[in-house]
């Protein structure tokens, strides 16, 4: 389980890096990446597993659509179905500040 989500959460940090041929939509992006990071800090902690991490992945869905809902930008290139990419990039990112992460 630990490898799948891994792969999903890489796998959403390449799929934002290819977004960086539209600049505005990867700045939006980005700063939804962040916005769900900050909650997964609020949510998880400083210290942790990927274990932790996965097990918080598992309920996502629901809280981070509704934060990316609630964070879409008033000029939008970005909307409620981006936020599958955004939460497997943020976890991506969040996932490297784990106490076991390995590359």
């Amino acid at each position: 389980m630990l490898e799948s989500a891994r792969q999903q959460w890489e796998d959403g940090s390449r799929r934002l890096g290819a977004e960086a041929r539209d600049p505005v939509r990867h700045g939006q992006l980005c700063d939804l990446v962040d916005s769900v990071v900050a909650a997964l800090r609020r949510r998880v902690g400083q210290r942790f597993t990927l274990s932790d991490l996965v097990s918080v992945h598992g309920e996502a869905d629901d809280w981070v659509r509704e934060l990316v809902r609630d964070a879409i930008p008033e000029k939008p290139r970005v909307g409620i179905r981006d936020a599958a990419l955004v939460e497997d990039a943020a976890f991506a990112v969040y996932a490297r500040g784990a106490t076991d992460w390995e590359p």
